[in-house]
């Protein structure tokens, strides 16, 4: 599976403005559900729920906010670069500034499961990072993120 199975430049958000965790996982479930034609409520019930266990925040700034829902059908990431980094609890303590919002079908087969290892392989990468920091358009920022762009 890549990336750009589920993930399109449409998808992609530069420099979104957040104060806090709890509003930006509310602003990012709204688009997500809006996008998917799910309903904002059970989106944004259902990553605050897989919130609750732990912090999805997995270091370098990088936080990987999931969750499994049963009306969907195929795996949906929506992927923001915040303007100003903020608070994430994140696993390092360090603050989050590239969140991967990503949504999965309840009754997920291999592939469609494999979707968060995949989002988690490609940020894993510290020069991935750097150039998702440094992109100054969707297009570039979307190239590097699935694996296009190796300028």
């Amino acid at each position: 599976m890549n990336i750009s199975d589920f993930l399109s430049p449409a998808q992609i958000m530069i420099d979104v403005k957040a104060s806090d965790k709890v509003r930006l996982l509310e602003q990012l479930s709204s688009e997500a559900a809006a996008a998917t034609g799910l309903g904002a409520d059970e989106v944004v019930r259902e990553i605050a729920k897989r919130e609750e266990l732990g912090s999805t925040g997995v270091g370098n700034g990088v936080a990987l906010p999931h969750a499994r829902l049963p009306s969907l059908k195929a795996p949906f990431a929506l992927l923001a670069r915040l303007r100003h980094p903020i608070d994430f609890d994140a696993i390092d303590g360090e603050p989050v500034d590239i969140v991967v919002l990503l949504l999965l079908p309840e009754s997920g087969d291999g592939a469609k499961g494999n979707a968060l290892a995949c989002v988690a392989r490609a940020l894993r990468d510290e020069e991935t990072r750097r150039k998702l920091r440094s992109a100054r358009s969707v297009d570039t920022f979307y190239q590097v993120v699935a694996g296009l762009n190796t300028a």
